[in-house]
């Protein structure tokens, strides 16, 4: 890596987990997202999904967007992580939420489309996402060239501002952070444990 290389700022996590939020509020403090804008705002993720769909392509291994993306920041579900290239510094914001809270926003998500969830099944999927998240954690530990700040969505959106200056260290680059504490709102925490 070229001493003017810069980190690639990621946000992961699990499926309505606050990735979008997270991504809004990095914009939001001044970096640049890498998004397509092909998936746009709609009632389950009413300020975007700021997506890129090259993202979804790593695993079969479509990885040359990532040197573009550098010093930009871009969202790449808990699954995909491991399909990162290992040539670049990554600093990834991980999103956590209560478990439940996932699958009940999961789950109102598919009824908006017409593919009702079964709610006796949180068990099984819980199991399994605590599985997986178990897997990823241990995975990013073990990179060298990896760094990861984990955040709770739920002490979040109680407070914006702590969690934005965390972010801001973290990062270690110049952030408006009050534009970042402006972004989490109540009004957008709707599946509630």
């Amino acid at each position: 890596m070229s001493e003017a290389a810069k980190p690639i700022y990621i946000v992961s996590g699990l499926p309505r987990s606050g990735t979008s939020m997270m991504m809004k509020m990095l914009e939001a403090g001044g970096l640049s997202p890498l998004t397509d804008n092909i998936r746009t705002a709609d009632d389950d993720n009413l300020q975007g999904y700021y997506e890129f769909e090259r993202v979804k392509a790593m695993k079969e291994g479509d990885t040359a967007w990532v040197e573009e993306s550098q010093g930009k920041v871009v969202k790449v579900i808990s699954a995909l992580l491991e399909h990162l290239p290992s040539s670049h510094q990554y600093k990834v914001i991980f999103m956590e939420r209560e478990m439940m809270e996932i699958l009940a926003s999961q789950r109102k998500m598919l009824e908006r489309r017409g593919k009702p969830g079964n709610p006796a099944e949180d068990g099984k999927f819980a199991e399994l996402y605590g599985k997986h998240l178990e897997k990823v954690k241990a995975w990013l530990a073990g990179q060298p060239n990896i760094s990861v700040l984990y955040i709770r969505y739920n002490e979040m959106i109680a407070h914006p501002a702590d969690y934005a200056e965390k972010v801001a260290a973290f990062l270690g680059v110049p952030m408006n952070t009050q534009a970042m504490s402006d972004v989490p709102q109540e009004q957008f925490y709707r599946q509630r444990k």
